[in-house]
């Protein structure tokens, strides 16, 4: 009688087992199709596995790239100093960017560092010899003393993104 109960225990916990076993199996293919489904659809926060392995079309999906041909620019100045200006002002600074290649220039994209600075920039194709504008609107009202923030602009060229920065200090 105890032989036959130990068997029978003993055979409920290896189909316990056995089943857990399937069951994490297939909550990790489920996952892994997740990754591969979630990388191409280009979310960047999911860490890649060995059965997903990150492509040359993921890599692309982190950061905005232009499919134009390349070209070069030259900008007014990549740094601006607002210098003293008193908490809760709103200010903002132009920054020109002349294209100085020999394709037109697009600015896909410029993203702030923070949610205290709003961008603006020229949204049509910069011809060579042309200039455009980038503004960065700064707000200060969550500011104390000396800041330091910045945008990233994502064009067509060689080394996107071009970074943009400016400094403040702000005065109570």
């Amino acid at each position: 009688m105890k032989k036959t109960l130990s068997i029978i225990a003993l055979s409920i916990i290896g189909l316990g087992l056995v089943s857990c076993k399937k069951e994490n199996q297939q909550a990790a293919a489920g996952t892994e199709v997740a990754n591969t489904t979630d990388s191409t659809a280009g979310a960047t926060n999911l860490a890649p596995t060995a059965a997903a392995p990150v492509s040359a079309e993921t890599a692309a999906a982190t950061a905005p790239v232009s499919n134009q041909p390349l070209t070069t620019v030259a900008l007014s100045e990549n740094n601006f100093d607002f210098g003293n200006i008193k908490k809760g002002d709103k200010v903002e600074h132009v920054y020109e960017i002349t294209n100085t290649g020999k394709n037109p220039l697009v600015i896909s994209e410029v993203k702030p560092g923070c949610g205290c600075t709003a961008p603006d920039f020229t949204k049509d194709p910069i011809l060579p010899g042309k200039k455009g504008k980038i503004t960065l609107h700064f707000d200060s009202s969550s500011f104390d003393g000396n800041v330091q923030k910045y945008a990233d602009v994502f064009a067509n060229v060689d080394k996107a993104p071009i970074k943009l920065t400016f400094t403040a200090n702000i005065q109570p």
